[in-house]
């Protein structure tokens, strides 16, 4: 199986690339489910076809959905919410603290990756392409497996004991919320699957698209760096809206080439050794099968689009003739001042601009302390100092 992601900034194209890699691939007898995360759905515009909420055959080999997070979690999100709230309001906090507690981070986006997923799994889909929301959107969507499990661990080591504790005298009583308990439990384990499956290279891709423009350009980096923080392998970056050189002339064109042909340039170099894919400005709308099927073919040749197109390092960890180990994260187009860390027990908190991660680090690691961090040709290396009395 593969999962393929697309993001980008909002308006550069990723539901029509995810839309013509998806019908391509379909046509090269792949099992194939193309489906929308994004609020603001527009894959059915794209494919011409009405869509709903479950998996709609479109073309042959080619499914499509438009998912909606309402539909998967209206069946349990209330009881779910109203027990924390009322769990948490028994040790003594106030009601609006409470009820901002109580709403779990990302539930939504965490019911999402497990319904992708879960399609994956239940239909043998042998590809699912993903059209993400904007940037933004989807960066909180992909930290979400991380966040959640992080809150849902707190909570299990609060409410665990209390639970084991009065259960064999409350009896039915306690029914209820240890059973919600329980979900919790099985959603956490649920999410360390996902988060194993989302970050692994041979079943995992993410790819950027982007159109030769300065925002977008560096908002593309940014999205490569933050997905390099997570570990979730990006293996190509799509370049859209090209504009060809047989585009009518004039001072405005010839401008608009300019432009391009210096940021073109830009790509080149700042998201080297990614493949580059390039796809022309057409003067039609690509909308329908058949205009979808003549992207995918500007853009990927004959080649399959949904083979994994580069694998780099995701992270690693070694150890020092002194005894210490260093933590190697890559983080492509980040200036060593945009980098902050912070160590606790076993967390790291890593910053990057506005930006941060909660890495619970390896026994080998969380008992060591951090000696600080340098960026080395795009990647972060966190040197831990040995332990005292250790010796090499």
């Amino acid at each position: 199986m593969r999962i393929i992601l697309y993001l980008g900034k909002g308006g550069v194209g990723k539901t029509t690339v995810a839309a013509a890699t998806a019908l391509r691939s379909a046509q090269l007898g792949h099992k194939t489910l193309v489906a929308s995360t994004d609020i603001a759905h527009s894959l059915a515009d794209s494919l011409d076809a009405p869509l709903g909420d479950k998996p709609i055959e479109v073309a042959p080999n080619l499914w499509a959905q438009e998912i909606s997070v309402i539909a998967d979690i209206h069946n349990y999100w209330d009881v779910l919410q109203g027990f924390v709230s009322g769990m948490i309001k028994g040790q003594g906090i106030n009601k609006i603290v409470a009820d901002e507690l109580s709403a779990f981070p990302g539930m939504d986006e965490i019911v999402s990756l497990l319904h992708i997923n879960r399609q994956a799994k239940e239909r043998n889909f042998d590809r699912v392409i993903i059209d993400a929301a904007p940037t933004g959107e989807t960066i909180r969507l992909l930290t979400m497996p991380d966040t959640f499990r992080w809150y849902a661990g707190h909570l299990s080591r609060f409410e665990g004991g209390m639970v084991k504790v009065l259960k064999p005298f409350a009896g039915r009583l306690l029914k209820g919320p240890a059973e919600i308990m329980e979900a919790v439990a099985k959603l956490d384990a649920a999410t360390a699957e996902l988060r194993e499956t989302l970050s692994n290279p041979a079943i995992s891709s993410y790819r950027v698209v982007l159109q030769p423009e300065k925002m977008v350009v560096r908002e593309a980096e940014r999205a490569v760096s933050y997905l390099g923080l997570f570990n979730y392998p990006v293996d190509a970056v799509v370049i859209n809206r090209i504009l060809p050189d047989a585009a009518a002339e004039g001072p405005f064109y010839e401008q608009r080439r300019e432009i391009q042909a210096k940021y073109l340039q830009m790509i080149e170099d700042n998201f080297r050794p990614l493949p580059l894919f390039r796809a022309p400005y057409y003067a039609h709308e690509v909308v329908g099968l058949e205009a979808l099927s003549q992207l995918a073919l500007d853009c990927f040749g004959e080649q399959d689009p949904t083979q994994v197109f580069y694998q780099g390092i995701l992270q690693e960890i070694s150890e020092m003739e002194d005894g210490g180990f260093k933590l190697r994260l890559p983080l492509p187009f980040v200036t060593g001042g945009d980098v902050r860390l912070r160590k606790r027990g076993d967390e790291m908190f890593v910053t990057v601009g506005n930006f941060k991660r909660e890495m619970i680090l390896p026994t080998v690691l969380a008992r060591r302390k951090a000696a600080g961090g340098r960026l080395v040709d795009g990647v972060l290396e966190i040197t831990f100092l040995p332990l005292a009395g250790e010796t090499p």
